[in-house]
């Protein structure tokens, strides 16, 4: 089968409040590129991911986000420097730490409950 190359890939991260979830990425470090009130997309980097007006509660809960990232501990700098868990009431934000697997994890919850996994992953 023939098929063109993917170049990137989304996902559709729930918000319950699009404008306090908007003001958490924004504060972590993304950039809205475009949005209405339904949805926008927010970019770091060569990364993007799309905040939809979306919650349900059982589905928030159990979803995840990995970033991979050059540095850890300059990302959990950020986030403790700038308040991140106190200003947005997050559930959580947890230092890294060295997984069993071999690889250094910080954990941060966004306003709505979704599970990011920051970390550094080695380049295959």
């Amino acid at each position: 089968m023939s098929r063109s190359k993917a170049n990137s890939i989304r996902a559709f991260v729930p918000a319950r409040d699009l404008e306090a979830s908007k003001r958490f990425y924004q504060d972590l470090g993304f950039e809205q590129i475009w949005g209405d009130d339904s949805a926008c997309g927010m970019q770091l980097d060569d990364c993007e991911i799309i905040l939809q007006k979306f919650y349900v509660k059982e589905h928030a809960e159990n979803f995840m986000m990995a970033l991979g990232v050059e540095n850890v501990d300059t990302w959990w700098d950020h986030i403790v420097a700038n308040g991140l868990k106190e200003k947005h009431g997050l559930g959580m934000a947890k230092a890294p730490e060295m997984q069993p697997w071999g690889i250094r994890v910080l954990y941060i919850c966004d306003p709505t409950d979704v599970l990011w996994h920051i970390a550094e992953y080695s380049r295959r």
